[in-house]
């Protein structure tokens, strides 16, 4: 998740950040240099770790334009446990929230879409989560962690969301041009 966390200030900071990169990607689970690495495999099989989750979630879910995601006027980069961006995708017509929460517990928020008319009820939601911190993919057991998608119901401008603990959660919420 500190790595999801990580990711929303790039992602806040575009203007800024031109490239980040990954390393170490590879490693052979018999003979590894150090720890993390993005994927794991033996002479068999492969295995993607929960970073490889959020790197291609934050790959497949760029969008086009930087905005604001606040909380009483402040960017969300802590306050309770949540790390936030967010974007606009003009080829979609959809906004895109990125939600981190590192804190051990659910929180209920309350989001509130402001500037764009919602075009449906319909929120495509991706979470990606995990309650125990010593849960790891293993080519043993390749989705002990991987992303879920649901789909909520939620008319007007104002989203009511739980966030499980330690959870990265990407929403898709599409708008009128």
């Amino acid at each position: 998740m500190c790595e999801a966390a990580f990711m929303t200030g790039l992602e806040r900071n575009a203007d800024v950040v031109q490239m980040a990169s990954y390393a170490p990607l590879f490693a052979h689970i018999d003979g590894w240099q150090w720890n993390p690495d993005l994927i794991w495999v033996d002479n068999l099989r492969v295995c993607a770790t929960p970073s490889y989750y959020v790197q291609q979630l934050f790959s497949t879910n760029k969008g086009s334009t930087a905005v604001l995601a606040t909380s009483n006027g402040h960017p969300l980069i802590g306050q309770d446990s949540l790390y936030v961006s967010a974007v606009t995708d003009v080829n979609t017509s959809e906004l895109i929230i990125k939600i981190v929460n590192t804190d051990s517990v659910e929180q209920v928020k309350q989001v509130l879409i402001n500037g764009i008319k919602r075009k449906d009820a319909a929120i495509r939601v991706t979470t990606l989560q995990s309650g125990h911190l010593d849960l790891a993919n293993t080519p043993d057991h390749p989705a002990a962690i991987v992303p879920v998608q649901s789909v909520i119901s939620m008319g007007g401008n104002k989203i009511s969301l739980k966030l499980p603990p330690y959870s990265f959660t990407v929403l898709h919420i599409p708008y009128k041009k």
